[in-house]
């Protein structure tokens, strides 16, 4: 696509904004995969039109005002450049132009502070396991409370599952060490579901691996990247940069989401004195199913029962880091186990970090329709990679009285380990 976009007044993500807008032939093949495309049926609502809108408010053609709101609709996840015969990495534009507009665009007081408020809470453990031990005591209420409130209060676990702390080093089990990694602990993820850690960790330190957990790590700064606030999500990037400073053969990452935004530092920090450490830092980065792939694991000991498993791909695992073969392989890799792919799978389950809290109707809509599919596969149960995902697709699957377990894929994988499937 032509343009004339002035690519030095935009800084170090110029260059690459620009280059995403001129790699789109505006062939349209993005359409049926994108998510809002097909709720809301609007070319502006397409991974095509939004590219446009960009492009003339970079240009200066049009209001950044008029552009917004079908950029803010958009979920990040991805589909895009899965489906883009021409690659256009649509990534390289949305997140930067986030950041661009965040500071020229013009927001309501109570939605500054709603902003800050989620800011400071969703990305510290500690905060986040107070707000929703508060807001357990409201869940009974939530019908009546609009579907800002009522929608995040559904996604919380009735009950909270009990804090673990975790330790600075769990050493490698057995006679042979085989290496050594970082785990990046997550933010939500040890609040809602901390035991995907502990099965992490669990199928790492069995299998000769050494596992350090930097207690100076902070938040992975996806969740304020995505939505523009690129400070904050540069002063996290420093703050892992720093944290995650040692001789580790991998840094592991257990949520798509996280592993994604890790991925994103070199983008994050373009520019700055810090890019380069970035680009080194991002190399490092595995997700656990391609850690353990990698590994050539023993198969676990048979279950002595045939299972069914449904594998929802998390859209930040396999359109954000290109990663499906290996959490398959890995279920597949339990006796009598089959895998269940899902139709339609390159379709978002709404989930999309604060896309529930922002945009709770598209999100119902897409959490519902991935429920129905996961529910008529009669699996016997439902694997994925994303802690949002997991919250996402449990609170659905309740609304319909759909009783399938929906587990990470570490934790099937350390139960099968353990003989307890």
């Amino acid at each position: 696509m032509k343009h004339a976009i002035q690519t030095d007044q935009f800084g170090a993500h110029g260059k690459a904004m620009a280059k995403a807008v001129e790699t789109c032939v505006h062939c349209g093949f993005c359409l049926p995969d994108c998510p809002t495309y097909r709720e809301l049926g609007q070319e502006m609502d397409s991974p095509r039109g939004r590219i446009v809108l960009m492009k003339e408010v970079l240009e200066g053609n049009l209001e950044l005002s008029r552009a917004l709101p079908h950029v803010d609709r958009c979920l990040g996840c991805l589909a895009c450049e899965t489906t883009c015969p021409s690659g256009v990495e649509y990534g390289e534009l949305i997140s930067p132009f986030r950041d661009y507009a965040e500071s020229r665009r013009k927001r309501g007081l109570l939605e500054n502070l709603k902003r800050r408020f989620l800011g400071s809470m969703l990305t510290h453990p500690a905060r986040f396991r107070r707000l929703a031990k508060m807001a357990s005591v409201a869940r009974p209420l939530r019908r009546l409370l609009p579907k800002s409130l009522s929608v995040p209060l559904g996604l919380l676990p009735r009950k909270l599952p009990g804090q673990e702390k975790l330790s600075s080093h769990y050493p490698a089990k057995g006679s042979e060490k085989r290496g050594s990694v970082a785990l990046l602990a997550g933010c939500a993820q040890q609040v809602l579901s901390p035991q995907i850690n502990l099965a992490t960790i669990d199928l790492l330190t069995r299998n000769g691996i050494d596992v350090a957990i930097p207690q100076e790590q902070g938040c992975c700064g996806a969740l304020a990247w995505h939505v523009g606030d690129g400070a904050r999500a540069r002063s996290l990037a420093h703050q892992n940069l720093r944290a995650f400073d040692g001789k580790f053969d991998a840094v592991i990452t257990n949520a798509a989401g996280c592993g994604s935004g890790l991925h994103e530092y070199p983008m994050m920090l373009a520019g700055t004195k810090a890019q380069e450490e970035a680009g080194e830092f991002a190399g490092k980065v595995r997700d656990i199913s391609v850690f353990l792939d990698a590994l050539s694991l023993p198969p676990p000991p048979d279950p002595g029962k045939q299972l069914r498993i449904a594998y929802h791909d998390a859209c930040h695992l396999a359109h954000a880091q290109g990663i499906r073969n290996a959490p398959r392989n890995l279920l597949q890799s339990i006796p009598g186990s089959s895998l269940i792919e899902l139709p339609d799978a390159n379709l978002c389950c709404g989930s999309a970090g604060t896309y529930n809290l922002d945009h709770p109707d598209t999100a119902a809509q897409l959490g519902a329709k991935k429920a129905a599919i996961l529910a008529e596969t009669g699996a016997d149960m439902i694997a994925s990679g994303n802690i949002g995902c997991l919250s996402q697709l449990k609170y659905h699957m309740e609304k319909i009285d759909c009783r399938i377990p929906i587990l990470h894929t570490v934790e099937i994988m350390a139960a099968a380990y353990r003989n307890q499937l």
